[in-house]
């Protein structure tokens, strides 16, 4: 493959009352330069056959983070045989309030519903999209869409854990800053860590500064000072048996994977960013995509015997 990365916008259209009911994707994918007219006059590269048709990554932000935040991230991991796709999504996220949702079917995260669909229907919406986007120029055939990971920040990451499996083409899924532990306001009890919805290796990543999830203890009756980290309690707790990993990244925080907005969402909760997660969590990413989306017998190897220097790993 070249190693250039090169990106593309399309919609889809999901669940909601117009105009709150379209989702604006941006698609990264590896391209290749050949110097034409056609490349100079309108900015779009042809997708590098080298590695296509590309195993397909879907990433869910966290509320009110924008997609461009995650561009470093999204395109570290498309350097390595991907396609990575990113949304934006302006719908209701509760309480009347509008704003940018992975979107969240709320009723399907309570008792009486859950684990009998997706709490996150955007998903499934995407995914037709893709599919339509795949018929025609220019990633016409470029996007393997029987191997899929999706992937999440924060709330994203949640509902990704929450619906993945009732996606056929699911193979992986990795989060950053996510678990399953479920609102009081929901009619679940405090504490209440939901089992995942997943039937494949999950990747959870977390850093040791992470002040957003300390800072949202009272949405499910605990305290924040005293008690368990719900990531961890997630790995233990939530996972059915599998080929799973948890990263614990010192000194890195909730934002640690995005270039946060300091005028939108909760980035004002957060701890210290005293290292830097996303070069470390990302080259992880990628070898455990490698190794489950690719079916590499390498990346497996280099996942065995990745270099934790930066991280501390617990495997299942």
């Amino acid at each position: 493959m070249s190693g250039l990365i090169r990106s593309l916008w399309w919609s889809a259209r999901t669940d909601g009352t117009a105009p709150f009911d379209t989702a604006h994707l941006k698609v990264y994918y590896p391209a290749i330069a050949e110097g034409t007219d056609a490349e100079r006059l309108t900015g779009v590269f042809a997708p590098d056959p080298a590695g296509a048709p590309y195993p397909v990554v879907v990433f869910l932000s966290g509320v009110n983070v924008g997609q461009e935040a995650y561009r470093r991230f999204a395109t570290a991991v498309a350097e390595t045989g991907f396609v990575v796709v990113t949304l934006d999504r302006v719908a209701e996220l509760f309480g009347g309030q509008q704003g940018l949702t992975p979107g969240v079917d709320l009723d399907a995260a309570r008792p009486d519903a859950y684990g009998t669909r997706p709490t996150c229907p955007t998903i499934g919406a995407v995914l037709s999209a893709l599919t339509e986007l795949n018929e025609q120029p220019p990633l016409r055939g470029a996007l393997d869409l029987d191997r899929v990971a999706l992937g999440g920040h924060s709330a994203g990451g949640t509902v990704v854990l929450q619906s993945a499996r009732y996606f056929p083409a699911v193979a992986a899924v990795f989060a950053w800053g996510a678990h399953t532990m479920v609102a009081t306001m929901l009619g679940w009890p405090a504490g209440t860590v939901l089992p995942a919805q997943v039937s494949c290796p999950v990747l959870l990543g977390v850093g040791g500064n992470d002040g957003v999830i300390r800072g949202s203890a009272d949405r499910y009756g605990e305290d924040g000072d005293d008690r368990p980290d719900p990531v961890r309690r997630t790995f233990t707790e939530a996972l059915p048996d599998g080929d799973h990993l948890l990263a614990l990244i010192p000194g890195a925080n909730h934002f640690g994977i995005a270039d946060a907005d300091p005028t939108a969402a909760r980035a004002f909760l957060d701890g210290p960013a005293d290292t830097d997660a996303l070069g470390p969590f990302a080259a992880l990413t990628s070898i455990f995509l490698r190794a489950h989306l690719r079916g590499e017998v390498a990346a497996k190897a280099e996942l065995a015997a990745f270099d934790a220097t930066t991280m501390r790993l617990t495997r299942r």
